[in-house]
Formats: structure tokens, C-alpha cells, sequence
């Protein structure tokens, strides 16, 4: 089982939007919380050159705003973080089914260790990675391969979880089964149609979604 971080496990996207407006307010550069809904499921890398090509700055370099939001996402977990309803019931439900769990983000390593141990799922997953350490970030399926190896376990294998679009075509692209989980505006859209369940909330996954998608019970 391999889930997505933000906005899927952690109700954190609402501090990325945050802390992006702030950190680009300060190169001059004002976004609307609709205009950051553009890049979401992209690694910051990517979302900050989003910008940087439209509309560029002078000053801070598009790596030290990289630092900037990454280190204002991390304050915001740690102040503010919760669980995305659902989470842990969820979490609940492969531990008791024995299924190894990890995380694949597209987060930066800061953030991911700040966001689990806030929600205190350390020491649940047998192995978390971030897209920082691929050359490329989602969509590209790099990043949930490089998971499914820290798992041991071939990618056609695992089931994963994913609330952005670009989240979701990686893992697919990477040949694993999808549990799509949009924000609630983009859930009635056709273009999840790829995807294998595609559910308004993880309160709405339980037992038999999880023997349908190939998990039966012990």
C-alpha cells in the first residue's frame, strides 16, 4: 500500500497555498489561492519554475524560494497539521491486514518527516520516499518505483492512493492500481477515469474496496 502525502494523509494543502503566496508576495510575485491550484501535485521545484517562466523575478534565486516555501510547509504541519478524515482509519485497517504501508510524496524530505511525525505514523510505514531524490518529479513514475523498491515489493503489486491528478498518473504510469481521492470540486470529473475507485473521501474506503482491489481477507 502506498500513499500520496499531502492532501491525501495530512490536510496540508491549504499551507502549501499559504505559504506559496507568502514566499512569492516577497519576489514580487502575487498569486491567487486559484492560480496555486494550477501546479498542486507537482514537487515544489517544479511549481516554483511554473512561475518563474511567467512571470520572472529578480533577487532570490527559484531554488532559495524552493527553501522558503518547503521550510514554511514544514512550520505549518507542525503547528497546524491533521489528518485528512479517514487517514487513520484507514492505516488501522493494513495494519490489522498486515499489509506493508509507505509513503511516495512529492514533498521534500522536511516536509514528509514533519507531517508523519505529527501525525504520529513514523513508525507504521516501512518506508517513505520523496520525489527530491528523482531526477524528475510527478507525473513521471519515478518516484513510486523507486518506492515500490524500498518495499521490496513489484509495483504491479501495490494499491496506491492519490488526490491529484498528477499524483495519480504517476503511480498508474508506474502499473500500480489507483484509488483516486479528489478535492471536491475537481471528484466529478471524467478524467479519473483511468483510475481504478475513485472515492469523495478515505471514510468511503473499507473492507470490501479493499478485497475488490485484490487485497482478500486473511
Amino acid at each position: 500500500m502506498v500513499f500520496d502525502l499531502d492532501g491525501l494523509l495530512i490536510d496540508s494543502e491549504p499551507f502549501w497555498r499559504r505559504a506559496e503566496i507568502e514566499v512569492f508576495a516577497t519576489v514580487g510575485v502575487h498569486v491567487t489561492e486559484a492560480e496555486t491550484r494550477q501546479t498542486m501535485g507537482l514537487r515544489i521545484d517544479d511549481a516554483v519554475h511554473h512561475w518563474f517562466e511567467r512571470r520572472p523575478w529578480e533577487g532570490r534565486s527559484p531554488a532559495e524560494v524552493e527553501r522558503a516555501v518547503t521550510a514554511r510547509v514544514a512550520e505549518l504541519i507542525e503547528a497546524e497539521g491533521r489528518p485528512m478524515p479517514g487517514a487513520r482509519d484507514l492505516v488501522d485497517l493494513c495494519r490489522q491486514r498486515a499489509i506493508p504501508m509507505a509513503v511516495c510524496s512529492g514533498s521534500y524530505a522536511v516536509v514528509i518527516e514533519a507531517a508523519l511525525d505529527k501525525l504520529g505514523l513514523t513508525s507504521s510505514m516501512a518506508a517513505w520516499h520523496s520525489a527530491e531524490w528523482e531526477p524528475l518529479g510527478k507525473p513521471h513514475p519515478g518516484a513510486y518505483l523507486s518506492t515500490a523498491d524500498k518495499l521490496g515489493v513489484d509495483p504491479t503489486a501495490c494499491l496506491a492512493f492519490e488526490d491529484s491528478f498528477n499524483g495519480a498518473i504517476s503511480a498508474k504510469a508506474a502499473r500500480m492500481r489507483v484509488v483516486a481521492v479528489p478535492e471536491p470540486a475537481a471528484l466529478a470529473s471524467p478524467r479519473w477515469g483511468f483510475c481504478d475507485l475513485v472515492l469523495p473521501s478515505l471514510e468511503a474506503f473499507d473492507e470490501a474496496a479493499l478485497t475488490s482491489l485484490g487485497h482478500p481477507a486473511p
